[in-house]
This record gives C-alpha cells, sequence and structure tokens, in this order.
C-alpha cells in the first residue's frame, strides 16, 4: 500500500513539475509487449517516461536501471524496486555474468522494457552510440515491436548542482515501430535506432 501511495504522489509530482506530456507520433499506446528505448540525459529520464505512459501500460513496463547508483541508498532501492519494479543491471559485471539475463527473464515473463542504449547519461544534443543489448534483445525477440522514443528537456529539470526541480514542460514522444530486418548486422541495426531516436527530437 505505501508503495502504491508513493507511486500515485510521483506520478503527481512529475506531472506537475513537467506536465509529463506523451506524444504518440509512430503508434498508438497500445498494451502489448513492447521494447522502448529513447535518449538518456538525467537521472529523472526512469521516472519521465514511466510517467508518460497510460495506467495500463505503466503496470507492465519496468524500465532498466543501473545497479550501482539505484541502490546507493536505501531510499534509491525501495523507489526503484517497491514503486518502479525496475530491472537493476551491473555496468561493472563479473567475467561470467551475462547483464541481459534480467531483461530477458522480464521478457520471456510477457514483461516490456524501457531501455537507455546509450548506457549511460550524455550531454550533447544528440545521443551517443548505442550499445550492443538493444540489438541482442532485438535478436532474440523478434516478435516484440521495438518502440524508439525522444525524451524532451528533462534534464532542464534538475539542473547540475540543483537539489530541488524546476518546473519545466517536458515531452515523451514515441516513434514508429521497428524491427531487426533479415541480415541486418549489429552496427547497421544500432545506427538505424540511434536515427530513428534522433528524428523524433524535432516533431
Amino acid at each position: 500500500m505505501r508503495a502504491k501511495l508513493m507511486g500515485y504522489f510521483l506520478l503527481g509530482l512529475i506531472r506537475v513539475l513537467t506536465g509529463a506530456q506523451a506524444r504518440w507520433w509512430g503508434c498508438p499506446p497500445k498494451a502489448e509487449q513492447r521494447i522502448y528505448f529513447a535518449n538518456h540525459q538525467s537521472h529523472a529520464d526512469l521516472v519521465m517516461i514511466w510517467a508518460a505512459l497510460p495506467k495500463e501500460l505503466r503496470h507492465g513496463t519496468r524500465a532498466v536501471a543501473a545497479r550501482d547508483y539505484w541502490t546507493k541508498t536505501p531510499f534509491k532501492h525501495w523507489i526503484t524496486s517497491a514503486v518502479f519494479n525496475v530491472i537493476y543491471v551491473s555496468r561493472a559485471r563479473l567475467a561470467d555474468e551475462d547483464p541481459l539475463e534480467p531483461l530477458i527473464d522480464a521478457l520471456e515473463a510477457g514483461d516490456s522494457l524501457i531501455l537507455f542504449p546509450e548506457g549511460t547519461r550524455g550531454h550533447a544534443d544528440e545521443p551517443q552510440a548505442f550499445k550492443a543489448g538493444l540489438y541482442n534483445l532485438a535478436l532474440k525477440f523478434p516478435q516484440i515491436e521495438l518502440i524508439p522514443a525522444w525524451i524532451a528537456n528533462v534534464q532542464r529539470l534538475m539542473p547540475k548542482g540543483e537539489v530541488v526541480p524546476v518546473p519545466v514542460l517536458c515531452s515523451v514522444t514515441f516513434g514508429a515501430p521497428m524491427k531487426l530486418q533479415p541480415d541486418e548486422d549489429r552496427q547497421a541495426f544500432l545506427q538505424r535506432a540511434r536515427s530513428a531516436v534522433i528524428a523524433l527530437r524535432d516533431i
């Protein structure tokens, strides 16, 4: 009950601060299994894209988050695990550890995912090069739609050095579904996926 109430509180707060506008430009908000992948410029990206999803999509959609940052304090750990039900991944992994294993388990269980394929936050106008995880998931789960998304202005919500969020109008634009093409190699696919995200910036 406490986690549910906190979820409602955070949903209301983020919508007051940002508007949390969802723009379904390339696809409708269907309650079906998908992998959403977006640019990454702020720790608030996770909350922003979660808040932009309709209620019926939020329940079955899990964001992928860095374990080292989001479990650093008991409160962050509780918020991300109990409220957002994130999937933790380790950025500094052991040699015998498959970082995609928890993502694969979630997809096999029927969950949708929110990925940030850059792997870490960027500070440029365009996303950094995408890492291989999105390609490997597309290869293993060809039946799941891949939905590009552009998160706009969220980096201005919490400027560097500030501890109090600054109200600013933010939005998430969801693009047209894409899939891995037959015989498409990893580099070509990742470049195409990154371009699909950037193309949503000015829509």
